[in-house]
């Protein structure tokens, strides 16, 4: 049938998106099952530790409100482990409401094992690890110790499993002073006698450079005479793990490229990624088994699951539907297992049988919720940027099984602009896509300069660079689609949310590109933001992103969309969570108050309880269906099934 692009029916609706929103995450191999944790939009966002015992059976081992999420660095990292000796399993989890760490026996109730704190953003943990013969939880803690967001430190700690820390915050035992920002939870080595863990400072982020300690671990459970066998300012250590043999396995990007390394040797150099930005402490990118082999998650912009011969170097890739794995791996005995997914699967836990080479999707199982003739149909493109550079994208046209556009007609599309900005989309079934290219609407998804997955200099690109390489890689796509004939050069939106908000606002105020932009949790005013506006994590990221705020004052006015609020003449849609602190509502409202009276169609929809990231189901459908709605305004289009968003001037 002949449709207008832009209004073609479908079964996908904003309600059907949101219930699949977000991944499984944190898999763990508790004696002979598989437990991991999942997102539950329609239960307040919480997200689930899901148990699959070994006769195939599912269960959430929680109710509701029970959230296994920890708030460490505020993008959070592995909040749970447990160990299965006879009996019942032990459970150690951090619970997101108070952010206190959790002792759990399956059939009984959680107890508290740490205690709450007035100061600040309080006591939070990550990377829980049980040591049952000191009868301790080994873990990362980041303590407030002010009201201010850098009034912080963080350790290696031990908390007691008895409960005796859960009223007294000195019955946890520090495992070393707080010589480092920023460290990850301590790895032991096989003998038990030596502990690797990272760490980095300010005003480096992990990505640009860490260091690869390693102590000894004294007799009285503290870790003694750290010193630092790789790793610097300027090489990025991603993730470090033991082999069986007691060697240090580190992934490193001294190359140029996150490689495998053992006590410094190489192991496989190649092109590729073989690790990833530490967003979250206690993503794994490889695990060592007991063969000595290790399973390892690598690949140049998209990943796949792999078994490398650290003696040979040799690598065989798992079979299988999966083009796009996670930084989340477990391994015991001969099992693997990992987090993957496909343009035509959403992300599912994946099990892989080193002794048979059977993998197989375990848990979280994708089961198509409409017609897959309704998903889109991706398309791995590279652009030229300018100075000829490489720019990285996937390109979903519209796709209906039952409509196409008449003859002549040009397709609305949509640039998304990804968060990070040092990150990237992987090439997944994401059903938001699909609700807009299954009504006739294009997406294109942009891993402009400073992403991650094309090695370290394709990162360093935007080094200085913010509001403008990230800028200009859009808009080369954005207009290479409407020169070659993909797009309406009319009918051009972009959007994108936190570090894709920036680049979505900045966009909308420095090109004439677009007709429309949705701009979600973002960043608008640098000034604002280097001065104690967002969190510890985030607080030093600006000088390198943008440049020395002392040295560059003006470059952060000058690069900020608050400042060129004048220059805007698209329509816009804001969407912010009120409790966000990493992107704190009232760099909206700047902007905001700065576009009123200038006669521009705007609206701003606010979410109460929601923070960095959207989890709530109502929230989701309201944000997509206002999101659709601008662009039916704007591009003309006829969407009568979705709430009208009133736009204001």
């Amino acid at each position: 049938m002949k449709t207008p692009y832009g209004t073609w029916p479908s079964p996908i609706d904003a309600a059907l998106a949101a219930a699949h929103d977000g991944r499984p995450d944190w898999v763990g191999i508790v004696g002979e099952e598989t437990w991991w944790t999942e997102p539950r939009p329609g239960e307040g966002g919480r997200r689930a530790l899901i148990r699959r015992r070994a006769d195939g059976f599912e269960e959430s081992l929680l109710p509701p409100p029970w959230n296994v999420r920890t708030r460490v660095i505020e993008y959070g990292g592995r909040p749970w482990t447990a160990v299965a000796e006879g009996g019942a399993p032990l459970v150690v989890f951090a619970h997101f409401a108070d952010q206190r760490l959790y002792r759990y026996e399956p059939g009984g109730i959680p107890r508290p094992l740490t205690p709450l704190s007035p100061v600040g953003g309080g006591l939070r943990w990550a990377e829980p690890h049980i040591d049952l013969a000191r009868g301790e939880v080994w873990c990362v803690l980041e303590e407030f110790t002010g009201e201010e967001p850098g009034d912080v430190r963080r350790v290696p700690a031990a908390v007691p499993l008895d409960g005796s820390a859960a009223e007294d915050r000195a019955a946890v035992r520090e495992l070393t002073g707080d010589a480092h920002r920023f460290v990850t939870g301590p790895r032991l080595s096989p003998d038990g006698r030596r502990a690797a863990w990272l760490a980095w400072d300010h005003p480096r982020m992990p990505w640009e450079g860490t260091e690869l300690l390693v102590a000894e671990v004294g007799e009285d459970g503290a870790l003694h005479d750290a010193r630092t066998v790789a790793g610097g300012p300027d090489e990025a250590i991603a993730q470090v793990e033991w082999s069986t043999d007691g060697r240090i396995l580190y992934t490193s990007d001294r190359s140029g490229w996150w490689n495998l390394y053992r006590d410094g040797t190489p192991l496989c150099p190649r092109e590729e990624e073989f690790g990833g930005p530490l967003w979250q402490l206690g993503l794994r990118w490889f695990a060592p088994l007991d063969n000595g082999l290790i399973a390892v998650v690598h690949g140049k912009g998209s990943t796949v699951l792999g078994i490398l011969d650290p003696e040979s170097g040799e690598i065989v890739d798992a079979a299988g539907p999966w083009t796009e794995f996670a930084g989340s791996l477990a391994a015991h005995g001969s099992r693997i297992v990992a987090v993957g997914a496909s343009p035509r699967t959403a992300y599912e836990v994946v099990e892989l049988d080193t002794t048979t080479g059977r993998a197989r999707a375990l848990g979280a199982r994708h089961r198509d919720p409409v017609d897959p003739a309704y998903y889109p149909e991706p398309q791995i493109r590279v652009f030229t940027g300018p100075d000829g550079r490489e720019v990285h994208a996937q390109v979903y046209p519209p796709h209906h099984p039952g409509h196409a556009a008449p003859d002549g007609e040009l397709p609305p599309y949509v640039i998304w602009a990804h968060g990070g900005p040092t990150s990237r989309v992987p090439l997944v079934l994401d059903l938001e896509i699909a609700y807009f290219t299954s009504r006739g609407i294009g997406v294109a998804e942009v891993n402009y300069g400073g992403s991650t997955g094309y090695g370290r200099a394709y990162r360093e690109r935007l080094r200085e660079q913010w509001g403008v390489v990230d800028v200009e890689d859009c808009a080369a796509v954005a207009r290479a689609l409407a020169e070659e004939g993909t797009a309406d050069p009319a009918r051009l939106a972009i959007r994108g949310g936190s570090a894709g908000g920036w680049t979505t606002a900045a966009s909308l105020a420095t090109t004439d590109v677009y007709a429309c932009g949705t701009i979600i949790y973002p960043i608008l005013d640098l000034t604002a933001w280097a001065s104690g506006g967002t969190h510890d994590f985030e607080s030093r990221y600006l000088e390198y992103l943008i440049g020395s705020f002392t040295e560059v004052p003006t470059r952060y006015t000058e690069r900020s969309p608050v400042t060129h609020a004048d220059r805007l003449t698209a329509p816009f849609l804001l969407l912010q969570g009120l409790d966000d602190v990493i992107c704190p509502p009232v760099q909206c409202e700047e902007l905001l108050a700065r576009v009123q009276g200038l006669g521009v169609p705007h609206a701003y929809l606010t979410f109460e309880g929601e923070g960095h990231g959207f989890r709530r189901a109502d929230t989701m459908i309201r944000a997509l269906e206002a999101e659709l709605s601008l662009y039916a305004q704007v591009f003309k289009l006829d969407v009568p099934d979705v709430p009208r968003l009133e736009l204001h001037t």
